[in-house]
């Protein structure tokens, strides 16, 4: 059943990021994308009570730094 949420999140996420770029909301459609990477971690941290480690943490500075490069222009 867990899989099929999973599944089911990624098509609509897929789906959502393809009517963005044919739209030409190109800037949602690459924020959306930056915060790709933050999406696993948070949800196992949320769902699973993993840990984070340094690289792990590392990445998620660095897509949150990206995202907000993306916003400033």
């Amino acid at each position: 059943m867990q899989a099929l949420l999973i599944g089911a999140g990624a098509a609509l996420g897929l789906v959502l990021y393809l009517l963005a770029a044919q739209r030409q909301l190109l800037a949602v459609a690459v924020v959306i994308a930056s915060l790709y990477p933050a999406l696993p971690v948070i949800l196992g941290l949320a769902l699973l009570h993993e840990r984070v480690s340094g690289r792990q943490a590392l990445g998620l500075l660095g897509a949150g730094v990206a995202t907000v490069l993306l916003t400033l222009g």
